[in-house]
């Protein structure tokens, strides 16, 4: 297991009478893709969110192993260290963006590095870089609500990536978008990350979007049902 980038043992977490995750192990290994899929309620959102550090198990433990430096508890962390992880070194694209209508396409990237305490003038050149690079160069000045959907979700993406994130965290990315465009925005975020040789971790209902990925689960009642890697 020396080349994982996360790696999850015994994960268990219950809300009230519900068990959403039921002694979950997974490791994820550097530069793949991976797809969480299952019904409703199966699990796999809380899983993508207790290996994102979100949520905190109620038992088990979730590590990270940068490709630098040393290896971090991510379920023992405080919610302070466990934020200043998200906001450094990891990345996300939920189903609706999550981006801030009032701001413009290049601001929503470039916050993304100011929050980290890059300059304005830094942030917006490395925030245009990625706009350019996923098909929306002269779209930067565009509100949220000018774009199209796949539009806003390559917005997205550029925010994820724009940090530098070595793990990507996509949460029913294509969820809301029609046939072609969720195919060009999987497209977008495949090259953005393993093409990059970072690392990705979808959450879908989609077998489309599963079938791009590298390795599939499948989950049911918290639990990994199966596990296919992709031809």
């Amino acid at each position: 297991m020396n080349d994982f980038a996360l790696h999850a043992h015994s994960l268990s977490k219950s809300y009230g009478s519900t068990r959403a995750l039921a002694g979950v192990d997974v490791a994820v290994h550097r530069g793949e893709s991976l797809a969480i899929m299952g019904a409703s309620g199966s699990g796999k959102t809380t899983l993508l969110h207790a290996l994102a550090g979100i949520i905190v198990p109620d038992s088990g433990s979730v590590r990270f192993r940068p490709a630098v430096g040393p290896e971090i508890q991510v379920s023992a962390e405080s919610e302070t260290a466990r934020s200043r992880l998200r906001r450094e070194r990891f990345g996300f694209v939920f189903q609706q963006g999550l981006l801030i209508p009032e701001l413009t396409a290049i601001e929503n990237v470039a916050l993304a590095l100011m929050i980290n305490g890059v300059k304005r003038q830094d942030a917006t050149g490395h925030a245009a870089s990625w706009l350019h690079a996923l098909g929306l160069a002269g779209m930067e000045d565009r509100r949220i609500g000018e774009l199209s959907g796949g539009q806003a979700q390559r917005v997205a993406i550029a925010r994820a990536q724009v940090t530098g994130a070595e793990l990507i965290f996509a949460d029913e990315p294509t969820g809301a978008l029609d046939s072609q465009t969720s195919r060009e925005v999987m497209d977008a975020l495949l090259w953005s990350t393993t093409g990059q040789g970072r690392t990705l971790i979808v959450v879908t209902h989609d077998p489309q979007v599963a079938a791009r990925c590298s390795r599939t689960l499948a989950m049911r009642d918290g639990a990994i049902v199966s596990s296919a890697v992709v031809a």
